[in-house]
Parts: structure tokens; C-alpha cells; sequence
């Protein structure tokens, strides 16, 4: 699949997530607004309607009061002040054996009279009533202002009667509340916290018309538990996009480095092809040269030809060794022999071997030996390879300009680890080739594939080995100047 199509597919799926999920999260925000938004109404309502059920509570009392004095004082025989009129005035009984004369014009003249005086009468009974109820609200409203507010509200009474107005407006949640007076907590409930922030905390004054101080506050504990709880079924939505998008994105990482991976290989298999094909043509045709005669007949001709073959099959034996590293990045199980050595004896020998090869080129590679301790537990064969590929590397990337100037150093670290640097003169890197150098297959491009040798499996193969060995392997490098490679490894238990 092309690299475009790829990356088109990822944009696509990317953005159809990206809108499935602000779709879900927009839902999931209006839902707990709107469920915010109707249990602060509800709560609100049930504030309103316990302090009218308080106030109206007192009232009955102070009435109670009053009913029961008025009671008092009827039953002391005491005239009532609004009994004015009697039905016999108003319409006169006949009395028998009388023959009373008939007058037209006198009744209705004592009736008008007696209607006006009734009307008059009515009226002064309505101002004596509507003073009587308005020295009872004035009494009560003095009263009640001079009653604690333990007796006119206290705590009992208040949890019933807000729990069953909570419950009427469908709120059936644990609560906590206080009274307080200008701020000031006058009781409350144990698990009341005063701290909490205003959005948390319901208030509502008691006793709104006798203009009292008191306010009855009231928070929920458990209210966003009970928001939460009524849009559940839309988390687990969200949740299994959330997993879905971090799935594909894991996908499409996959695929590039796949992808990656597989350019790669191909880049191995024609660089292998190419440094296979080398020496075995070599090889080849010095097997050719063998079945001539005139060769066979010249001593010189014979050793020149047997050199040749010799010097092809060492670095054939090389590649192939190579390419076999790869078995033990891809197979940790891989047998390997630990056993404690002397580390600087074993960088001197690679040292001395690698030493011509470098001089080759008119170069020059030295060895500091600044360790007094430099016992490791390691696989000494591997280990001699890590320091060879190392090396190798920094003929490799060599600067043609230049004659190469290797230097490997020993030295202790803290007294518990040692430190190995090896330091070239070469071409050395850029930045962004650091951060990949000790992936599979990764080589560093000079501009011409066919200029960079090997497989891409040296430096891979040396941070495998140095991790196995519980150590750490850095690189230090800057382009055009050359590489510091940094290995510390734990020094072996005595």
C-alpha cells in the first residue's frame, strides 16, 4: 500500500473520531448541565417550601394561642361586644289580643331606620375584627422575633420536613444543613462542611416576612453521584471510542513502521546482495584463474591468487557473521556464557587486531587504559564483538580527507561501574540520525546508498548486547567532526 494512501486513510479515520468524540462529549455536557440545572431547581423549590411550612407552622401556634384566650375569656360570662342587634327589634313579634293598627308608612320607616343602623353596625364589627387580626400579626411577628430560633425551627423538625419536600420534587438524596445568622453557624448538622463553595451550598431565608437573619443552608454530598448516575449509560460509549481511537492510532503506527520496516529489508536484502556478490565473484574468479595452466606454473601467481581467496573468504565469513547477529536480536533466549573477565584484556586484544586495518588507511588507533578496576560479568565473545562492530563502525564512516584517528579509553566510573569510550575522527551525524542509529536495519545515508557498507545491524546488535549486560550505551556526535560512542557497564561482584 502506498505511503499516501496510508496517510489519507489515517486523516480520514482521524477526523470522523476526532467528530464522534466532540459529538459524545458535547451530549455528555448538555445532559449534566440539564441534570444540574433541574436538581437545583428541585433543591430550590424544596428550600422555599420548607421555610413557607416553617413560617406557616408558627402562625398556627401564635393562633393556637390567641383561640385559646379568646376561649378563656368567653367562658367568664363576659357580654360579647358584637351582639348589637336582636331578630325581635328587627321584626317585632304580634302579641295576642291585641289589635295592633296597621300603619304602611311607620314600618317602612322603622325598617329603613333599623337597616341603617344594621349596615352601621356591620361596619363596626369589620373594623373591631380587622383590628383584633391586626394586633394578631403584630403579635405574632413581635413574638416570633423574640422566640429562639431553636423553637422556631429546630433541627428535627427540619430534616422531616425537608426530606419529605425533597421527596416530592423527586430528590431523594442524603443532605446535610446548618442555620446561621449573618454567616455565622447557630447549629448544623455533623457532617455540614462550611467550606465548601457557594454552587455547592442551597440557602434560603427563614422567616422572610418577620425580616429575620436566619438562612437555612443545605448541601448535597453525594450530587454529583446522583448527575453522574443518570447519564452513566453515556461513559461507557465514550470510553469504547476513546479505546477505538487510541486502536487505530496504535494501527496506523503499526502500519507505518511496517512499512518502514519493510523498506528496510529491502534496503538489507540489495545491500546484502551487494556485499555477498563482491567476494564471491572474487572468489570465483580466482577459481577460474586456477584452471590455467600458465597460472598454475608461477609460484608468484599462485600465492598472489591464494591471498586473494583467503582475504575474500575472511570477510564473506565477516558478512555472513553479520548477518547472523540477527538471530540474537530477535531471540533473547539465545545461549550465552557469562562469566566474569577482565574487560581491558579483552579491548587490548580487539585493539591489536583492529590496528592494521586501521593503519591501512594511514591512520592511527590507540588504547587508554585509565581502569584500575575493569572486572565485568559479560558473554566474552559477544563482547568482543560489540567493541569490533564499534570500531568497524568508525572505519566505516571514516572522512576520506582526513586520516582516521581512533581512541579507545577505559576508566572507573564510581567505584561501582566501568566506563569504555571509543572516539573517531570520522563524518559523524546529524541530529536526527542519533535519535535512530540503534534501530534494526538503520543506516546512515552519505547520499549515495552503495557508499554505506554493512547491514544496518551493527549498532542494533551492540545496545541488544549492552542492555543484556545491564548496561547503557550513549552517543555523543557532531557532523563533520565525528562520534564518541560511551558503553557502562556494572563492574562484577567480587
Amino acid at each position: 500500500m502506498k505511503k499516501s494512501i496510508i496517510w489519507l486513510l489515517t486523516i480520514v479515520m482521524g477526523i470522523t473520531f476526532c467528530a464522534l468524540l466532540y459529538f459524545q462529549i458535547t451530549y455528555l455536557e448538555n445532559m449534566v448541565k440539564m441534570r444540574e440545572s433541574q436538581f437545583s431547581e428541585g433543591a430550590m423549590r424544596s428550600l422555599y417550601g420548607t421555610v413557607g411550612l416553617l413560617e406557616r407552622r408558627e402562625t398556627m401556634h401564635f393562633l393556637e394561642q390567641d383561640i385559646r384566650m379568646i376561649n378563656s375569656y368567653d367562658s367568664d360570662g363576659e357580654e360579647d361586644p358584637t351582639e348589637l342587634l336582636t331578630t325581635e327589634e328587627l321584626f317585632p313579634i304580634p302579641q295576642p289580643g291585641k289589635n295592633p293598627v296597621i300603619s304602611y308608612r311607620q314600618p317602612t320607616e322603622k325598617l329603613e331606620k333599623r337597616y341603617h343602623e344594621l349596615q352601621s353596625a356591620i361596619w363596626e364589627q369589620y373594623v373591631y375584627q380587622r383590628g383584633l387580626l391586626d394586633e394578631v400579626i403584630l403579635s405574632i411577628l413581635y413574638d416570633g422575633a423574640r422566640r429562639p430560633v431553636l423553637e422556631r425551627a429546630d433541627a428535627d423538625t427540619i430534616r422531616k420536613v425537608l426530606t419529605v419536600e425533597l421527596a416530592n420534587n423527586g430528590l431523594e438524596v442524603p443532605f446535610s444543613f446548618a442555620v446561621t445568622d449573618n454567616n455565622t453557624i447557630i447549629y448544623s448538622t455533623p457532617d455540614y462542611d462550611p467550606d465548601k463553595s457557594e454552587k455547592q451550598i442551597y440557602s434560603a431565608r427563614l422567616f422572610p416576612n418577620s425580616n429575620s437573619r436566619y438562612e437555612l443552608k443545605v448541601e448535597f454530598p453525594t450530587k454529583a453521584n446522583y448527575i453522574y448516575s443518570s447519564v452513566r449509560f453515556v461513559i461507557p460509549t465514550l470510553a469504547l471510542s476513546i479505546l477505538l481511537l487510541a486502536i487505530f492510532i496504535f494501527t496506523m503506527i503499526l502500519a507505518f513502521r511496517q512499512k518502514k520496516l519493510g523498506e528496510m529489508k529491502t534496503d538489507f536484502i540489495n545491500n546484502m546482495t551487494h556485499e555477498l556478490k563482491t567476494p564471491i565473484s572474487t572468489i570465483s574468479l580466482a577459481a577460474q584463474m586456477l584452471n590455467d595452466d600458465s597460472v598454475r606454473k608461477s609460484p608468484e601467481t599462485l600465492h598472489h591468487i591464494s591471498e586473494v581467496i583467503n582475504t575474500e573468504s575472511k570477510r564473506l565469513r565477516f558478512q555472513v557473521e553479520k548477518v547472523l547477529q540477527m538471530s540474537v536480536l530477535d531471540n533473547s533466549n539465545s545461549a550465552l556464557n557469562f562469566r566474569t573477565v577482565d574487560a581491558n584484556k579483552i579491548i587490548a586484544g580487539v585493539v591489536s587486531t583492529f590496528k592494521l586495518k586501521v593503519e591501512r588507511f594511514g591512520g592511527r588507533l590507540s588504547f587508554i587504559n585509565d581502569a584500575e578496576e575493569a572486572m565485568v560479568n559479560v558473554d566474552e565473545m559477544q563482547f568482543t564483538n560489540v567493541i569490533f562492530n564499534l570500531l568497524d563502525n568508525a572505519v566505516k564512516y571514516r572522512n576520506e580527507d582526513v586520516e582516521p584517528e581512533l581512541t579507545v579509553k577505559t576508566s572507573d566510573m564510581d567505584g561501582k561501574h566501568l566506563r569504555i569510550q571509543i572516539r573517531d575522527n570520522g563524518i559523524g551525524m546529524k541530529k536526527e540520525d542519533l535519535k535512530k542509529i540503534f534501530e534494526k536495519f538503520y543506516r546512515v545515508h552519505t547520499g549515495n546508498r552503495h557508499d554505506v557498507k554493512g547491514f544496518g545491524l551493527g549498532l542494533a546488535y551492540v545496545q541488544r548486547m549492552v542492555t543484556i549486560f545491564n548496561g547503557t550505551i550513549s552517543v555523543e556526535s557532531e557532523l563533520g567532526k565525528g562520534s564518541e560512542f560511551t558503553i557502562v557497564l556494572p563492574l562484577a561482584q567480587s
